[in-house]
Formats: structure tokens, C-alpha cells, sequence
């Protein structure tokens, strides 16, 4: 199989080894340029490495755990949501082991954002919170979102200044909320096009925040204040 260069517009696919690998669901790149991506209905975290094309694969401990969100921290570790339950986990690098972290009771967290201090804050989709972990003590911190227990938050970036932004799905039109750590306070703003589930958001080096409104078909932009 031809591996892309990103020059050539060849697409190259990959076979996911194990016939049980099913639904891969979201990817990212760790600076070394593998590609590391969660397995929800698998329950497995997956490592492709482009220039070979070799995948591995790990079962999460928990069964049934629908591994969602993934993001890489400052020492190269990938953390990742397990959505079926209230748990996060880290799965190391090298030998793939992965540790898991408890979330209080009936949390289930669903996309995640790491700021600069490697803290992994994320949104608890089942009971409207805004969460955050410190991997390094365990401890966890819980905000209300503003849109309230059925609010459904769901994509979050974090931009430079380290705000944290994400979109409240369960609340018509959809929200985009601004949680600023310092203050513990909250902004909030409705989607001028409804948003329509905003799954992802993604934050870049100017402060800005692109948001993937799903149901809509568009996609917007979050302008930092001059």
C-alpha cells in the first residue's frame, strides 16, 4: 500500500489488524508523528505509525468504555475520555499500558483540552459540567455549566491565553462558553446558526476558535477581542 507524503494526493488506507478494531472515532498526532486514535464500540486506544503502516492496538480496562476524546500532553503522553463511564485514563507511549483515573459518580466525560500546566480539563455530556483533572494528584474539580444539567457540553479548546471554550450541545440554539480559571467565572453566547452540535472545536496560536457545527454544515469562528 503507498504511504502519503502529503505531496503526491495519494490517499492511503489502513487495515485495522484485529477484526473486533471497530469505529475508530478520533485521532491526533504526537510530536514524534504517530498517529494515536480511540476505538469506541472496540473499546481499544490505536498507534498507527504512517511511515510503516503499522497499527497497535490496547484494550481499555473497563469494559465498555467507549473511548472518545484524545489529546497528547506536554511529555508526549496521550489522555483520553472514556464516555460509558466516569473515568479518564493515560496510555503510555512506549509499552502502551494504560491508567485509568475516577470521575465522580455519574460523570461521562466526552471531549477533552490539556492547558499549559498539563491539567486535562473536559465536558461531562450526561450531567452539564465542565470538568478538571490533575493527573499528577488525581484530584478533580467540577463547575456547573451556565446552560444547566441538561446543557450536553461537548466540544472544548483551550486558546493561548489558557481560556477554556466549549460548545453547549443540549440547549437550542447552541452555546459557546468561555470559562476563564483564574476567576472561575463563566461568558456565554449563542451560535448565530444554531450550531446544530458543535462536536469539535480546535484552537490556534492567535487566539482564536474554529468550531465544527455539525448539523448546520458550516463552520465558525470564534474572534479573540482586540
Amino acid at each position: 500500500m503507498p504511504i502519503a507524503t502529503g505531496r503526491t494526493g495519494v490517499v492511503s488506507e489502513y487495515k485495522i489488524p484485529d477484526p473486533k478494531g471497530e469505529d475508530p472515532h478520533t485521532a491526533v498526532f504526537d510530536s514524534q508523528g504517530m498517529l494515536w486514535f480511540t476505538l469506541q464500540v472496540a473499546n481499544m486506544v490505536g498507534r498507527l505509525d504512517p511511515r510503516t503502516g503499522k497499527i497497535d492496538l490496547k484494550k481499555v480496562p473497563t469494559e465498555n468504555s467507549h473511548p472518545y476524546g484524545i489529546a497528547i500532553n506536554s511529555k508526549g503522553t496521550p489522555i483520553f475520555c472514556e464516555f460509558a463511564t466516569n473515568k479518564m485514563a493515560k496510555i503510555d507511549p512506549q509499552s502502551m499500558e494504560i491508567a485509568e483515573f475516577p470521575l465522580p459518580e455519574g460523570t461521562r466525560p466526552r471531549r477533552m483540552a490539556i492547558d499549559a500546566a498539563d491539567r486535562v480539563y473536559f465536558t461531562d455530556y450526561s450531567e452539564g459540567h465542565l470538568g478538571r483533572l490533575d493527573m499528577a494528584s488525581g484530584a478533580v474539580k467540577m463547575w456547573a455549566s451556565p446552560g444547566g444539567a441538561k446543557s450536553a457540553p461537548y466540544g472544548i479548546a483551550i486558546t493561548p491565553d489558557g481560556m477554556v471554550w466549549y460548545s453547549e450541545s443540549g440547549v437550542k440554539p447552541n452555546t459557546i462558553v468561555r470559562f476563564d480559571p483564574k476567576t472561575e467565572s463563566f461568558a456565554r453566547a449563542s451560535i448565530p446558526s444554531g450550531g446544530g452540535t458543535v462536536r469539535n472545536m480546535a484552537a490556534t496560536s492567535d487566539g482564536r476558535v474554529y468550531i465544527a457545527c455539525s448539523g448546520v454544515n458550516k463552520v465558525g469562528v470564534v474572534e479573540p477581542a482586540r
